[in-house]
């Protein structure tokens, strides 16, 4: 069946050295934002941007457990010979848990209060609202929930991963018949997962805020990012004389559809229905996450994302001819990764502090306390954000090139294989 020359399925020597670049990519970046967090503005900054980084790569990562059931459950054949790359990025969750490590202790020591507004319990007690919301907002149980989440991810990962792996050693179809048995489940666990992990992790930043879209939004911002890598990652890797014949111009246009469907429709319905549903009912404690987006720099930033990350890749991808151009598609994927960056910055780092949201007697005061300085939103752009992006890259890309080191980078053994090296477009 496999008619493919095996050099072109190996990492061989890219592996050791890509695996290299990203240890210390990760323990500089890790390092320095550190220190720079610690010095510069606090912990507080560290922890900012620590979160910021660690949920761009957990993002990209859950998009390629995502995408690697999704063909399971509908028996896709035209997606084989690029479902391992898939499968690398979804192999991180089963050993990402442990930079999430560090905030769980943190919450659970009692020093929440450095991220996460709702961890001073005097404050809870104050509000209304909060007190409410006692129940589900507090560190202990939040630290039950995310090691459930990390722990589902990660033997999802173990499972389809180790399943396909093994399957090229010993040919057995039943574990692929195992592995579409077992993916609607799994899905449903991710669907779920995910969700609530986006709301705990990211919506309770703003503890009074709440958005029932918010999961979903956070799905779309991750197959952004995913889709944006696996186009990286495949053209790198037949630029290095990987791949030939597996991947095809027709794959390229695939995955090019599937950036324009979930990166870039799919994001702007999802983003513009939560904005759209929360402007027209225009209750005060639903508009405060978006008040403190529409002001100062973050105006700006808002902006790029609706020009940025839907009018210009709507543009350029609508057209099949951008897709089946392999260093354009490419140019626009890298584009796309960062426009998710971008919005995940957006999503993490703003605030109103809840003191100046109550004592405000207008919106027209809180903005002009915002526009003297009086009142921060949250805008404190500085290295530390971008050394612990650095750093998390840095172990996506160890993560990723590790997993794929020891073995092939397309399904040798997979029944559909042939589908897959003969896949054409209509």
């Amino acid at each position: 069946m496999m008619s493919l020359d095996n050099n072109t399925i190996h990492l061989g020597k890219i592996a050791p050295a890509g695996m290299l670049l990203g240890l210390i990519m990760a323990a500089g970046g890790i390092g320095a934002t550190i220190a720079l967090g610690s010095d510069e503005s606090g912990w507080n900054n560290f922890w900012m941007s620590y979160l910021f980084a660690y949920m761009v790569v957990t993002g990209v990562c859950l998009g390629g457990l995502f995408f690697v059931m999704l063909q399971h459950i509908t028996r896709a054949g035209w997606s084989v010979s690029i479902r391992r790359l898939c499968e690398g990025f979804a192999g991180n969750l089963r050993w990402l848990w442990i930079g999430f490590v560090p905030i769980i202790i943190l919450v659970w020591s009692g020093n929440g209060e450095e991220l996460y507004p709702w961890a001073n319990t005097e404050m809870m007690q104050q509000d209304v609202v909060l007190a409410k919301k006692a129940g589900y907002l507090n560190a202990e149980f939040w630290c039950i929930r995310a090691i459930c989440f990390l722990a589902i991810w990660a033997i999802l990962a173990q499972f389809f991963v180790g399943q396909s792996i093994k399957q090229d050693r010993d040919g057995s179809v039943n574990r692929t018949k195992w592995m579409q048995f077992f993916a609607p489940a799994g899905i449903l666990l991710y669907g779920i997962t995910q969700t609530f992990a986006a709301v705990d992790w990211i919506m309770t930043l703003q503890p009074l805020w709440f958005s029932t879209m918010f999961g979903v939004y956070w799905f779309a911002v991750s197959l952004t990012g995913f889709f944006s890598c696996l186009i990286i990652f495949t053209f790198f890797l037949q630029s290095s004389g990987r791949l030939k014949g597996a991947v095809t111009i027709e794959h390229y246009q695939d995955m090019g559809k599937l950036l324009f469907a979930f990166g870039v429709v799919f994001w702007a319905y999802i983003g513009y229905s939560q904005f759209m549903l929360i402007w027209y009912a225009n209750i005060p404690i639903e508009t405060t996450w978006f008040l403190s987006r529409q002001m100062g720099e973050w105006y700006w930033v808002s902006m790029l994302l609706i020009g940025g990350h839907f009018a210009l890749p709507f543009v350029l991808l609508i057209s099949r001819w951008p897709k089946r151009m392999k260093p354009v598609l490419t140019t626009i994927a890298v584009w796309m990764l960062l426009m998710m960056i971008v919005d995940v910055y957006w999503l993490v780092m703003p605030t109103v502090p809840l003191e100046a949201a109550h004592d405000a007697q207008s919106l027209v005061q809180l903005m002009d306390e915002v526009q003297d300085g009086t009142v921060s939103v949250g805008w404190n752009l500085n290295l530390a954000n971008f050394t612990a992006l650095l750093g998390m890259f840095g172990v996506l890309i160890a993560g990723t090139l590790g997993s794929l080191w020891r073995c092939t980078l397309v399904p040798t053994a997979d029944p559909r294989l042939s589908e897959a090296l003969a896949f054409e477009n209509m």
